[in-house]
């Protein structure tokens, strides 16, 4: 649950490096909040075991549909471009997409 919890407030913040706000936010100021955080390398370990659960989160907070919708996604970059061949963490899971800002690397919400 606080993998969860910690994507999610990764994602409102707008950090743009997920280690960045690890180590100087969520260890610094958010000490209380989280008392049993495990060190950067098992959260980064534990991150894939939280899609699943994301995903059940985004679809019970999602609204019913009226008549009229409008369709829009937002990408979830986990990795730069340039490091694709090296990243481990959602190996197998993340995939190359296209926005209209240009190419990333990541899911799509």
């Amino acid at each position: 649950m606080q993998m969860m919890t910690l994507v999610v407030l990764f994602h409102q913040l707008r950090f743009s490096q997920f280690k960045v706000f690890y180590l100087y936010h969520v260890r610094l100021y958010l000490r209380k909040e989280f008392p049993n955080l495990p060190s950067y390398s098992r959260c980064v370990e534990l991150l894939p075991r939280s899609a699943l659960a994301l995903t059940a989160l985004f679809e019970s907070i999602k609204g019913k549909c009226t008549v009229l919708s409008v369709a829009d996604s937002t990408p979830i970059v986990v990795c730069d471009n340039l490091r694709i061949r090296r990243h481990k963490v959602f190996d197998g899971i993340a995939e190359r997409g296209k926005t209209s800002t240009g190419w990333f690397f990541g899911f799509k919400l």
